[in-house]
């Protein structure tokens, strides 16, 4: 079949760079959004009288039943007709004839490839969003149910205080709000209409672009035809935060590679989440939270990827563009793969209340707890972090737990210290006594998961 752009060519394309510049191996999943906006933009021509409403009738109806074809199988894409616009094209034409070849009237693939990428993310980020949701919720419903048990909190992977199971849970549901309130935020950037840029300059037929945007459900229209079929921003925004949501993906998984480990004791991972080695028959492998913090690097090699092919392009349109899309996939499958993966893993997890605590008591957690004791008796907080530091390296050499010293010996490091300090050694009482917003006492964490429900259920 002769090429759609055919007429200014003489000698017929090789088959070397058909092949070499097609993309319909990966832009073939935009179709349903190419028929959408056809649609739209085939009853704006007419209702401007721009092509007649029986053509446009017909090719409405066309558009629809190559959409039936696509959905059920029936349809041949080819190669040689490079991308999803031209497949369709091609076939509204050998559908209806000349009427079919009056829909791309006052557009071109420039603007056209820009609104099916829009109107794709549009709906992946809707998708996204009610997955991170979801997440966030399997975590709340976690959190309530053991708000009671205590662990060591951390800070460069050293056991530093008490804090709640709880707590360090929550932490994770904050970092999905702040990844839900950036890609709510860049949706409004994707919510804009491209069409009528046509290939750069706009077009001279009197076209309602306010009309497709309505009919698409745009909250605006691209303000710059020469801005607006090489942009590519609200991509690069999107691939940027899903980056930012895999990171903290991976920095959970992490921590579930970690408290399986025989050393760390804290949690079991279920066996239908794990994996088995060829060669060794008693290891049970963490699988799927290492292939969540392996596939954190596919997504940040994409947003490279796109950063990269963005760098050098003068304006406007290049086909460098084309290669975007392999990357946008890929990030989306991933994000929504990992998504779903880890929130049906979580629930089946078994935390070891009794190892989680134990390891608490130790490596002098509550030494903090002792600081503020003495701070509360009148001494400046930094001499009562030296009387401490001292305190616990005498433990440390006669290998005592804080709360075994006598009172005696915890005397000789100062006067203010009396009976009552041995109420301040225990994690369960440092966690309770914490006062501030925000803080890891049992009051406070119950007020954040009510204060995280509300939020996560109202957006």
């Amino acid at each position: 079949m002769k090429k759609l752009w055919a007429g200014r060519f003489r000698e017929k394309t090789a088959k070397s760079v058909e092949s070499f510049t097609e993309s319909i191996s990966f832009d073939y999943r935009l179709w349903r959004y190419d028929i959408e906006g056809s649609i739209a933009h085939a009853k704006m021509l007419a209702k401007q009288s721009i092509i007649s409403h029986e053509d446009s009738e017909k090719i409405i109806k066309a558009l629809k039943e190559i959409a039936k074809e696509i959905q059920g199988g029936k349809f041949i894409f080819r190669v040689d007709l490079e991308d999803i616009h031209m497949n369709i094209e091609a076939a509204l034409i050998r559908k209806i004839g000349e009427a079919g070849g009056k829909l791309h009237t006052a557009r071109s693939r420039n603007d056209q490839i820009s609104l099916d990428l829009r109107l794709y993310l549009r709906e992946e980020t809707k998708e996204i969003l009610m997955l991170i949701k979801k997440f966030q919720y399997t975590l709340l419903s976690i959190a309530t149910k053991h708000l009671t048990v205590v662990m060591p909190g951390y800070t460069h992977l050293q056991r530093a205080q008490p804090v709640l199971l709880s707590h360090h849970l929550l932490a994770y549901a904050e970092m999905l709000q702040r990844d839900r309130e950036r890609l709510r935020d860049a949706y409004k950037r994707i919510n804009v209409l491209p069409l009528g840029a046509s290939a750069l300059a706009g077009t001279s037929f009197p076209i309602d672009r306010g009309y497709v945007a309505k009919l698409l459900g745009f909250e605006d229209v691209s303000k710059n035809s020469v801005d607006t079929v090489s942009d590519r921003d609200f991509a690069l925004e999107f691939l940027s935060n899903t980056a930012i949501l895999t990171m903290h993906l991976s920095r959970f998984a992490e921590e579930l590679v970690l408290w399986s480990t025989h050393e760390f004791g804290y949690i079991e991972l279920p066996e239908a989440f794990s994996t088995g080695s060829s060669a060794m028959p008693q290891k049970k492998n963490p699988d799927v939270a290492e292939l969540i913090r392996g596939k954190t690097g596919r997504v940040y090699g994409n947003l490279f990827s796109v950063l990269t092919i963005m760098k050098g392009l003068p304006l406007s349109y290049n086909r460098d563009l084309q290669e975007d899309k392999p990357a946008l996939f890929d990030t989306v499958d991933t994000v929504k793969s990992c998504l779903s993966v880890l929130d049906e893993m979580l629930p089946n997890v078994m935390f070891n209340a009794e190892r989680l605590r134990k390891a608490a008591e130790e490596e002098y957690l509550t030494a903090t707890d002792i600081a503020e004791y003495l701070v509360r008796g009148g001494l400046p907080f930094r001499k009562a972090h030296e009387v401490t530091g001292r305190l616990v390296s005498y433990c440390v050499g006669r290998k005592k737990k804080l709360e075994e010293l006598t009172i005696k010996e915890l005397k000789k490091f100062s006067p203010l210290i009396s009976e009552d300090i041995y109420a301040f050694l225990s994690p369960e009482e440092s966690v309770r006594r914490k006062k501030s917003i925000g803080s890891t006492s049992p009051e406070e964490v119950r007020r954040q998961i009510k204060r995280l429900q509300k939020v996560v259920s109202k957006n």
